[in-house]
């Protein structure tokens, strides 16, 4: 059975209910991270997303630019870190795994 998206299971059980999903991209906005951190309460999640501004390893600070928060209500994240894990998995049977080893002294991925 082929994998559905989660595009495609959202319009399905929308379908099931009666209800035309239509997804309005007119305002959406793209941004580049290559640094995220999350945090919580017990009413919501807060992820934030940068981009690592360090030129060269071995620096003794490091600058990240932050430019984007999600708040998500602890439904929402548990429900986008299952589609994430799917999508990172999904990724991983195509490409190959992907290694999350801590790197050696003297740089930083």
């Amino acid at each position: 059975m082929a994998k559905q998206t989660n595009e495609e299971t959202i319009e399905k059980k929308a379908e099931e209910a009666g209800v035309k999903v239509r997804w309005d991209d007119s305002q959406m906005k793209t941004s580049y991270a290559n640094v995220c951190n999350v945090s919580s309460t017990r009413e919501e999640f807060t992820i934030l997303f940068g981009t690592n501004q360090t030129f060269y390893s071995g620096q003794k600070e490091l600058t990240i630019q932050l430019n984007n928060r999600l708040i998500l209500s602890p439904f929402v994240a548990k429900r986008f870190g299952k589609l994430l894990e799917n999508v990172v998995a999904d990724y991983e049977r195509r490409f190959g795994q992907l290694n999350m080893d801590v790197p050696s002294e003297g740089g930083l991925k």
